[in-house]
């Protein structure tokens, strides 16, 4: 049983830690789209 859970622990780490780099992903790419957009608007 203690496997079980030691299992799904590091599964649900991995996990989360996924979701927090999908994250800043995002992040990352909205302001390069606005970066973009301003850049376009400007000419």
């Amino acid at each position: 049983m203690t496997y079980l859970f030691m299992a799904y622990s590091i599964i649900w780490t991995l996990i989360a830690g996924y979701v927090v780099v999908l994250g800043r992903r995002q992040k990352a790419l909205q302001k390069e789209i606005q970066l973009l957009e301003e850049w376009n608007t400007d000419k």
